[in-house]
């Protein structure tokens, strides 16, 4: 599976966003109310994907560096400035 640039990784929850604001948007202008649920439907669905994805990157971002972290000693033993 081919890896997406890191700009476009990085804009994927903004892009999400945008999509499910803009299917609540399509959602209040359609009169059909057929359309109008589909639409508000999807538009929440997309967005909570948006903020999922998000929580999830910042809380890795967070604890990222715990993991890389783990095993090593807390104090470096080589640090002469003691």
């Amino acid at each position: 599976m081919p890896r997406l640039t890191k700009p476009v990784y990085e804009s994927l929850p903004g892009l999400y966003a945008a999509l499910g604001g803009a299917l609540l948007w399509a959602s209040y202008r359609w009169r059909a109310e057929s359309w109008s649920v589909a639409c508000t439907a999807a538009g929440f669905i997309v967005l909570v994907l948006a903020l999922v994805l998000w929580m999830h990157r910042r809380a890795y971002r967070a604890t990222s560096a715990d993991y890389q972290r783990r095993g090593r000693p807390l104090i470096d033993s080589n640090d002469d400035t003691r």
